[in-house]
């Protein structure tokens, strides 16, 4: 970082950042469904025009913009981040009877999760996968504390903001539930937890940050800056703030709905720095963060299981696999499973895409 230079990273083969750097570590895409606003080309040229070392994709559930986030942004040289935001709930989960419906308890807020490995990649995948084939059964998307402890190595993981476990036990005016949820996560991720901080100009926001830095502190772990940008630029606003209310199925005159501000956008280096010069630690904590992280998926050709037969001749083998394809495909009652299928497929999708 000394003298404001760029140099290649030993780790990730991107450039590392200048002494002036920040790295947002909340973004949310167009993958966020009916609740993010940013393309990934439009993430692209942003990171590129601010000159960002490094970006974190963390979209709410899901994984789904992980692949194209990762390959854009190396084309760029900017170092790419894959995370999640999930939906956390610390209550046990309820045990099956039977004959009983399955019950899953709600969530208790959110936690930010980064891939620091292939290990923490692939926990991540099976956290957001786990979590929506709850979601067929209990119509919400969402990771239980046991979960989480289980699929927690090789991930890093921030308190989540506003919108966060910690952060809404603080609202209720529950301190002490904040500090055994605080607890519970330094347990499972040691040094790899964050308290995160936000800074929007947004009441509840400012109500917290004294207990929340006060139970940081306490708890000797590092905090983090975050903006948790959800459109470019602060005119986008209104026509994002329509978007969450397709997504509520309500509408702009409404009060009792969830809201965000016009600081939800997608601040440059200086902005950050500025917003919090009095805790410039949480700023430099967002580049000790992304040189932690030294992995990200790439494309790759399919990995398709092979059709097994006693030839041992790969291009003999190739034409029995093509020839059993054939036949699957011309099969009448086959053909009926598989459409079964996707239509079964499809209504998940759509059950998951709804909550």
């Amino acid at each position: 970082m000394a003298g404001g230079k760029r140099a290649q990273g030993a780790e990730t083969g991107f450039v590392t950042e200048p002494i002036e750097a920040f790295v947002h570590l909340r973004m949310h895409s167009a993958y966020s469904l009916l609740e993010g606003a940013l393309t990934i080309p439009r993430l692209v040229a942003l990171a590129a025009e601010n000159r960002m070392p490094a970006l974190a994709l963390t979209d709410s559930n899901n994984l789904f913009g992980a692949l194209e986030f990762s390959e854009s942004l190396a084309q760029a040289r900017i170092q790419p981040i894959v995370g999640s935001t999930l939906s956390l709930s610390f209550a046990t989960e309820a045990e099956a009877t039977p004959g009983a419906e399955i019950r899953r308890p709600s969530a208790d807020g959110r936690i930010a999760l980064l891939a620091k490995d292939a290990e923490g990649y692939a926990n991540l995948m099976r956290l957001s996968s786990n979590a929506y084939l709850a979601a067929v059964e209990t119509g919400e998307v969402v990771t239980s504390i046991r979960q989480l402890a289980a699929q927690a190595q090789g991930l890093i993981a921030l308190t989540g903001g506003p919108e966060g476990v910690i952060d809404l036990a603080l609202a209720e005016a529950n301190p002490d539930l904040a500090r055994g949820r605080l607890a519970a996560l330094k347990s499972i991720f040691g040094n790899r937890l964050y308290v995160e901080l936000q800074r929007h100009g947004l009441p509840h926001e400012r109500a917290v940050e004294p207990v929340l830095l006060e139970l940081a502190y306490d708890a000797h772990l590092p905090i983090v800056a975050a903006n948790e940008p959800y459109f470019a630029a602060p005119d986008d606003f209104e026509a994002h703030d329509a978007l969450l209310c397709i997504a509520a199925g309500s509408y702009v005159t409404v009060d009792q709905r969830r809201r965000l501000s016009p600081d939800h956008y997608f601040k440059s280096a200086a902005e950050m720095r500025e917003l919090f010069a009095d805790l410039p630690e949480a700023i430099e904590t967002t580049i000790e963060i992304a040189r932690r992280c030294s992995y990200r998926p790439k494309e790759r050709a399919p990995i398709l299981p092979q059709f097994l037969t006693a030839t041992r001749s790969s291009e003999a083998q190739g034409d029995i696999e093509a020839a059993e394809l054939r036949r699957q495909s011309e099969d009448p009652k086959l053909a009926r499973t598989f459409l079964l299928k996707s239509s079964l497929i499809d209504s998940v999708r759509e059950a998951a895409r709804i909550t």
